[in-house]
């Protein structure tokens, strides 16, 4: 006859069991904030959609997806972040789609030891690797690599001088910094130099000033379709220099939006812009292919952009990854979470939509020139352009 003493035993093996088994089938919960209204919706709406592309299972085991969009606000974006580690228990968080959400973003990610990927493109997201941005990852290329093809095609065609009118947030300051870096070593004078908000109507003035110093190219530094308003504005006003934008405008909405104020409009972009058009040796043609691929599939031809593309990527650094943390801990815990950040740093030579990722604990982008290609807008189209 079974005794209350044993009784009780037994019960309480039963529960630790039912704990052990629930941490073995434990779901892995995948937390997202992402930029699907507001100002840089045109780039968050892509990845959204892709998000509902991604596998529901990893490893052998159950992925759940919890997305909020945090309307390009700021605020909002570190009200999710928190929301999903403390309400939602994830074990990883994908966001946000800017530069200024992902940075506001990085406090709760460390303090909570939740690893991050961002889908935003400044460097400072992730450099330097200290003891906050450990946990913090990124899939868009940095803004220098970008500045560094930017620089070397404007002087390749004749430039000596250029103006800069950009986003006056983190990402245009960010851009402003890396541009006059790489112009001043390759002899490329910034002569002007201004500032706009993303939700300006107007940039007149500053257009003024550009038109004053008489650049022979000018980048715009911005994002979206709030990129087109200096470049409209400029065409509106005569100037007939070269223009550039950032990899942040590399979506159809911003040809659309432009129509024939950006024609003839040059700017970096990862291969999966153009990766039709690629030579059939390049190292991310096929995998930037098969991102195109199946986006288009599910949501029309002609609709893939590269922030879907930046999204796809996060989602295949958790496949690489997964895996490998799996073997260690238990999804639902600190110490799943992190192994997962560890297993990130080991991702190597993974081809994604954009480049071939290498990651390591001093590298959290892992990106290399393979990553870069020119483009120009042609007849409202992307065109490569070796």
């Amino acid at each position: 006859m079974m005794t209350i003493k044993t009784a009780k035993k037994s019960l309480l093996a039963l529960a630790a069991s039912a704990v052990l088994l629930g941490q073995a089938f434990a779901d892995i919960n995948v937390g997202v904030t992402v930029s699907a209204t507001g100002p840089a919706a045109s780039l968050g709406i892509p990845e959204k959609n892709t998000l509902s592309l991604m596998p529901t299972t990893m490893g052998g085991q159950k992925v759940n997806y919890i997305v909020l969009d945090d309307a390009s606000d700021t605020t909002s974006a570190v009200a999710n972040t928190r929301k999903l580690i403390t309400e939602h228990k994830v074990d990883v968080i994908i966001g946000s789609t800017t530069t200024p959400n992902s940075l506001a973003m990085i406090d709760a990610a460390a303090e909570s030891g939740t690893p991050m990927i961002s889908m935003a493109a400044s460097a400072r997201i992730v450099e330097p690797v200290d003891a906050k941005k450990r946990w913090v990852f990124k899939t868009p290329q940095n803004d220098i690599m970008m500045a560094l093809a930017i620089v070397q095609h404007m002087v390749a065609a004749g430039a000596k001088t250029a103006g800069f009118i950009g986003f006056a947030d983190a990402y245009g300051e960010g851009w402003y910094q890396e541009f006059t870096k790489i112009a001043e070593l390759k002899g490329l004078k910034v002569v002007a130099s201004e500032r706009y908000n993303r939700t300006d109507t107007s940039v007149t003035g500053q257009v003024l000033k550009l038109l004053a110093a008489k650049p022979d190219a000018v980048l715009i530094g911005a994002s979206g379709t709030p990129a087109v308003l200096p470049q409209k504005t400029l065409k509106e006003r005569g100037y007939t220099g070269k223009y550039y934008q950032t990899h942040g405008v590399a979506n159809n909405d911003f040809l659309r939006v432009g129509g024939k104020d950006v024609e003839g409009t040059f700017l970096p972009s990862g291969g999966v812009l153009v990766a039709a058009q690629l030579p059939a040796d390049h190292p991310v043609k096929k995998s930037a292919q098969d991102y195109v691929a199946k986006y288009e599939a599910a949501f029309g031809k002609g609709t893939v952009s590269t922030f879907g593309g930046h999204a796809w990527d996060a989602g295949l650094l958790l496949q690489a990854a997964v895996p490998v943390a799996l073997k260690k801990e238990k999804p639902g815990t600190p110490a799943f979470r992190a192994a997962l950040r560890d297993a990130l740093e080991g991702v190597k030579e993974m081809p994604g939509a954009h480049g071939v990722f290498n990651m390591s604990p001093n590298d959290h982008l892992g990106l290399d020139q393979r990553a870069r290609v020119m483009v120009k807008i042609e007849n409202g189209a992307w065109k490569y352009t070796p």
